[in-house]
């Protein structure tokens, strides 16, 4: 037991390390398509399969009589062994257990059993299942040391048994006849390449030479090497097999410990040398055969003392000129082995020679001269791919001895944080490491590998990616070098190109490897971006940096970036020490210093850096989710650094202190650009108008605790001016001085209010003025002397708006003088609008949201102009067009507007050489008496129309610049910005009598045809705003201000443009294209459903309004026309159905119109209007009382009515159908409503009979109705 127990842990140990040859040896020779020859040579060698296994020893018992029946038997089961179908599958396995059991009975025959060998274990030592190959070996060994045992015990009776192959000198005399069987069989089955047969067999080779003693090495050595002898005769296969068969029993004895021993028992024995010569040899055949050679001399020394190695393995015949040559034929494997060796023994070597520094220290070898020296042995170690060479591993091992933890990277990240690293001292072995990390990557990644060919730059990556598990996050900038990420860009900017999937792999990995580490990330983003000037996606075309950047997730993390790229943008790594102005006072001493700086000519980082640091440092905040606090910290981090960059400069030096925020401020020595500063001050206002939209309650906003991140940017903007060798980065004129001024007193104001509390509306209205004032501020030295008026108005309105609240407060009326301003407030928010950035656009309209509730009548005529402005006049359009109506659909203010559509026009037609832009001419719209009687009450005519003038101005500058076409684009999008003001009244004032107003104007622009020709986006904003905010609200104009006059017009209106028919333009079939055709066909049916779906609407408003009866016949006159276009064209696109909708939403129009629709039925010339009309009668009669019916004379109009249809009965059979189905509801309700008996005298005689003819049962039976009510009654 103790034996077999030691035999299973001999095989898990030699588990552990079996098959290192075959993933060396197998992976690096050419594979060829094997002949069918060779397959059966190779199966066969495995085995030389006996053909019969027997017993190692025979009895005494057994006479010569018994042995030649035994071999009777063998021939026999040999010869009748392939009629078994198992047999035929694996004859010679299924023959070898039959003779095992045939020999077996024979044994116990004789009463004398001794221990079996079963050889057909072997069979399972090929097995692609490790467990089957292990306890196989198990098996094999545990016999074999039985078998062995009882030869030792008596070697006479073996002696006299059948043997199971011829005796061979072979040196192997002590072992049983069995054991050396094995043995052999063993060797050659290493040369199998039969699934896992060299794996198994080399495994079952080290157990058994480890656990028989009796095997002699050199005697095994002798026998390797004619076992598996390369002959002339073999080729291609039969050679590379009988190299790798050497090569794993060469492994298995270098396992087996038994060499180990043999250097313990006699430390003079040549055995060892002799074994370390052959590896050489045998390395030397062929080109992968090297590197698993030497790995089977390091297994060998991993087992012995170190004398022994110096003793035995360094003195090896050959070795010492092996490694010599090593140098100067790039031989990597001789490096790997003397790294190695080196690592065992810890002693220099002169017989290592000069492939290691004399003496050795890991400084010394990564000295750029000595790496220089193995230049050709990195190249040549590309020879394994794609597995990587295992000089690579060790190297790494070298380079970065202990793994630096995470820990230590986070310290570091925080003292980076507080202090700068330049100051930040290293301790030596940090030093060391870092150099040999650095002239590693620029001599052997840099100059030998990125540098040569495609393959030697796929091991670069290979060896990088081997290398960042242990790399601490602040190596990283030595290893993303710039050499290596211009290549990972020049390879992936081409999907082409043969390393665009290693490169994708490597990044990838460089991805995986940063994970969720801050430290790491930061310092992967900005190698990147510094080595590719920040556009590194843009050309590899990935989102490598936008991924990374999405991955902040903590407060500490962003800190480190901010830090990390304000450092990168100072450029500190070429930074020098400088002075400091830390008493904020001029002398001698700094000024010298900064003119020494001016001189020195030092270049910073480029603009397109910048500019990618400006953008990326707020982008983080798009996607991070910290505490508000946490966030507001990093908010404010951004923007100090935008504002330091972007609006302030340094007249001393290049850095700054203040007392006052505990703080020093640093400057790049290069001045920064005006584009760069430009794009500080955007950035600045994107982050403010973010903030801006953030959901703050009241309650809030009253808090003390509330951090308000515009309060904080105007009070570091205030104390940073207050330095005296801080300015802005330019100078502000008198009068943009002044605005600037202004600004920060209203705001501090604005700021007060809002936190003294209030009113919920006011504290809303404060706080959006507040940002609009910031947002200006940042404007006004964006682009100065362009907001110096505006930013006058604004301050006017907050002034206005404080007295406006103070009067709500105190209870009183509010007086027109105090509601006059909000005419001012929404000129000067449009005024804004035409060439403002998106923030400022923002900022107007969270205003206007606040004050959308006190914007008057004007206010929104103001805007709805703009709407229906058009840079193109009416004169100038096509002659040809079809659409020249479709302006009068919905004008619903011809009288007033009609003739100075012209005048409304901004005149663009100057001749080109015409550029003196102050001159533009512009006229306004010319209004009613009373709506100017209204309007112009108490306001001014240039502040009523000074927005007309400044649009003028902006029109003719960019006609003067770029043409008309820049023009008229400019005045599409200042249109669109005007609607999302128009979108925000709608939303919080649904219901509000100047909705009316507002589907007028914006009906009218919708119909009109340029709006669409100009831009098609206009046109399907216009639709979504009357769809969705007007028509199918669910809140409606209600009261007694909605204007009834303003109603029944767009109701005359919309009907009109309902039925109007579809008009194809009269040109030629070439001019006329499908593609045109289906736009103007789409296009009618776009105005036909908004007319439906606006008549439904008004007259639900109708229907909410009090109208008189005088007013209620204007309606009831507008359909009267529908219906008579109706049936008197052909042409009229009006379904019935839009019809009947209107009858049955709406009856009261139903009812009123009852006599005239059947009266227009039954004169109708159109027999197929007749018949569709006949539902629109239905509707009416479902919901008319029997009282009403006899009022208004519909029993005799209905008698003529079927008369007409039953003396003119249509042709065709679904209008037949139609009819009678009519007929049958007529009669039904007639008789419902107890009116049969009336209906019938009305009938005429002539009209009855055809009644009879053509509806027959169904008139005889409204009929007899009447006669059997005739007998109930007389009953």
């Amino acid at each position: 037991m103790g034996s077999k127990k030691r035999t299973s842990n001999l095989v898990a140990e030699a588990n552990e390390v079996v098959g290192v040859e075959e993933e060396n040896a197998v992976t690096n020779p050419i594979k060829k398509k094997m002949k069918k020859g060779k397959e059966k040579s190779g199966d066969r060698a495995d085995g030389d399969v006996p053909t019969a296994s027997i017993p190692s020893a025979g009895t005494n018992s057994i006479k010569s009589m018994e042995r030649k029946k035994e071999r009777k038997t063998v021939d026999k089961l040999r010869r009748h062994g392939a009629s078994d179908a198992d047999a035929q599958e694996n004859p010679i396995m299924n023959l070898d257990s039959k003779v095992n059991e045939t020999r077996g009975q024979m044994v116990a025959s004789s009463g004398n059993a001794l221990p079996a060998f079963h050889i057909d274990v072997f069979k399972d030592l090929a097995s692609a299942d490790a467990s089957l190959r292990e306890a196989a070996v198990e098996r094999l060994v545990a016999e074999l040391q039985e078998v062995h045992r009882a030869y030792e015990g008596n070697k006479e009776l073996f002696e006299s048994g059948l043997k199971l192959e011829a005796e061979k000198d072979d040196g192997l005399k002590d072992c049983a006849p069995s054991v050396r069987y094995a043995i052999r069989r063993l060797v050659r089955g290493t040369s199998s390449s039969r699934e896992c047969a060299r794996q198994g067999f080399a495994l079952g080779l080290t157990l058994l030479i480890c656990t028989i003693s009796s095997i002699k090495v050199d005697s095994l050595l002798k026998l390797i090497v004619e076992t598996l002898e390369v002959s002339a005769s073999m080729k291609g296969e039969e050679v590379r097999d009988c190299l790798l068969g050497r090569l794993f029993s060469y492994g298995a004895l270098a396992r087996s410990g038994r060499l180990n021993g043999l250097c313990v028992s006699d430390p003079n024995t040549p055995v060892i040398k002799e074994f370390v010569s052959v590896l050489l040899t045998l390395s030397t055949k062929k080109s992968y055969l090297p590197e698993p050679a030497v790995t089977v001399i390091l297994e060998l020394a991993e087992k012995m003392q170190v004398e022994h190695v110096l003793n035995h393995i360094l003195e090896a015949p050959g070795l010492s000129e092996w490694f010599n040559d090593a140098v100067g034929a790039g031989n990597p494997d001789a490096l790997l082995l003397a790294l190695k060796v080196r690592e065992k023994v810890s002693v220099d070597s002169l017989n290592i020679g000069n492939i290691l520094p004399y003496p050795f220290s890991p400084t010394r070898f990564f000295s750029s001269d000595h790496l220089t020296l193995l230049t050709q042995c990195w190249k040549n170690s590309t020879s394994c791919q794609p597995r990587v060479h295992s000089v690579w591993p060790v190297m790494v091992n070298m380079i970065l001895p202990v793994m630096i933890s995470q820990a230590e990277d986070v310290v570091s990240a925080s003292n980076s944080l507080k202090k700068n690293r330049r100051n930040r001292k290293s301790s030596l072995p940090d030093e060391e490491i870092e150099k040999n990390v650095q002239n590693f990557c620029e001599v052997i990644i840099e100059g030998a590998l990125l540098t040569s060919s495609h393959d030697r730059k796929h091991l670069a990556l290979d060896v990088l990616l081997l290398l960042l598990p242990r790399l601490p996050a602040s190596l990283v900038p030595v290893v993303l070098s710039y050499k290596l990420v211009q290549g990972l860009m020049d390879i992936l900017s081409t999907k082409d190109s043969w390393l665009f999937k290693v490169a994708h792999h490597f990044i990838k990995g460089l991805s995986d490897w940063v994970g969720d580490d801050d430290v790491r990330r930061v310092a992967v983003i900005v190698a990147l971006q510094k080595h590719s000037n920040g556009k590194f996606d843009f050309i590899t075309k990935t989102k490598t940096v936008k991924a990374l950047l999405a991955d902040f997730k903590t407060e500490s993390g962003c800190m480190l970036f901010i830090q990390n790229l304000m450092n990168l943008f100072v450029d500190e790594g070429n930074a020098s020490d400088e002075p400091s102005d830390q008493s904020q006072t001029t002398d001698d001493n700094s000024e010298m210093g900064s003119l020494e700086d001016k001189d020195s000519g030092v270049m910073g980082i480029s603009d397109s850096l910048k500019s990618w640091i400006v953008e990326s440092m707020p982008s983080i905040l798009k996607s991070l989710k910290l505490e508000p606090e946490e966030k507001f910290r990093v908010q404010k981090e951004i923007l100090k650094f935008l504002a330091v960059q972007g609006l302030f400069s340094a007249s001393l030096g290049s850095e700054v202190t203040s007392f006052e925020l505990h703080e020093k401020f640093r400057w790049p020595k290069a001045a920064t650009s005006s584009a760069i500063c430009k794009m500080c001050i955007e950035q600045m206002q994107s982050l403010l108008a973010s903030v801006q939209k953030m959901d703050v309650s009241p309650v809030l906003l009253q808090s003390s605790e509330f951090s308000d991140l515009g309060s904080f940017f105007m009070q570091f903007l205030s104390t940073l001016r207050s330095i005296p060798s801080v300015s802005l980065f330019r100078v502000l004129s008198d009068e943009d001085e002044e605005a600037y001024q202004k600004l920060q007193t209203m705001e501090a104001s604005l700021y007060k209010q809002e936190r003294r509390g209030g009113p919920e509306d006011f504290m809303y209205k404060y706080h959006a003025l507040r940002y609009l004032l910031i947002q200006l501020l940042l404007q006004l030295l964006l682009h100065p002397a362009e907001f110096t008026e505006p930013v006058s108005e604004i301050i006017i309105c907050c002034k206005k708006a404080f007295v406006l609240s103070d009067v709500l407060e105190s209870g009183e009326d509010v007086s027109d003088s105090d509601v006059l301003w909000m005419d001012v407030l929404v000129d000067t928010l449009v005024s804004l609008l035409p060439q403002s950035s998106a923030p400022i656009r923002s900022a107007v309209e969270e205003v206007f949201r606040c004050f959308s509730y006190n914007v008057t009548h004007d206010g929104l005529l103001q805007m709805l102009r703009i709407i229906k402005r058009d840079l193109k006049p009416a004169r100038h359009r096509e002659a040809d067009s079809d659409d020249e109506d479709d302006d009068d659909l919905l004008d619903i203010e011809e009288d007033e507007d009609d003739d100075t559509d012209e005048a409304q026009t901004v005149e663009t037609g100057e001749s080109e050489e015409q550029t003196d832009d102050s001159e533009a001419v512009v006229e306004v719209d010319k209004e009613s008496p009373e709506e100017s009687d209204e309007s112009d009450d108490g306001m001014d005519d240039d502040a009523m129309f000074k927005m007309d003038t400044y649009l003028a101005q902006i029109f003719k500058e960019k006609k003067n610049q770029a043409g008309g076409e820049t023009a008229q684009s400019q005045l599409v999008l200042f249109k669109l910005r005007v609607l999302s003001l128009l979108e925000i009244y709608l939303q919080t004032n649904p219901g509000r009598p100047h909705v009316l107003t507002i589907y007028s104007y914006l009906a009218r622009a919708f119909v009109n045809p340029q709006t669409t020709e100009i831009s098609e986006q206009l046109g399907q904003r216009i639709w979504g705003i009357l769809n969705k905010k007007i028509v199918k609200s669910k809140e409606y104009p209600k009261g007694a201000d909605v204007d009834n006059v303003l109603l029944v017009t767009l109701l005359e209106r919309n009907l009109k443009l309902a039925s109007r028919p579809f008009k194809k333009k009269k040109s030629s079939a070439a001019d006329q294209s499908k593609k045109k055709q289906s736009a103007a066909w789409k296009r009618h049916k776009m105005l036909g459903s908004l007319a439906q779906d606006s008549t439904f609407w008004i007259l639900k408003v109708i229907d909410a309004s009090n109208f008189s009866e005088d007013e209620r016949h204007s309606v009831f006159h507008a359909v009267k026309n529908l219906l008579t276009g109706y049936f008197c064209s052909k042409k009229c696109p009006i379904k019935s159905g839009f019809v009947r909708e209107i009858f049955r939403r709406r009856p009261w129009i139903a009812h009123n119109l009852f006599e005239f629709l059947v009266d227009q039925c039954s004169s109708s010339k159109l027999e197929f209007r007749r018949v569709e009309a006949l539902e629109l009668v239905i509707e009416v009669l479902k919901s008319m009382a029997a009282k009403k019916m006899v009022k208004t004379q519909g029993i005799q109009k209905l008698n003529v009515l079927i008369k007409e249809l039953v003396t003119n009965m249509p042709e065709k059979q679904s209008r037949q159908a139609d009819v009678r189905k009519f007929c049958g509801k007529v009669f039904q309700t007639i008789s419902a409503n107890n009116l049969t008996k009336a209906f019938l005298k009305e009938l005429m005689p002539e009209a009855q009979t055809a009644c009879e003819s053509h509806l027959g049962e169904l008139f005889l039976n409204f009929k007899n109705g009447v006669q059997q009510q005739k007998v109930k009654d007389s009953a």
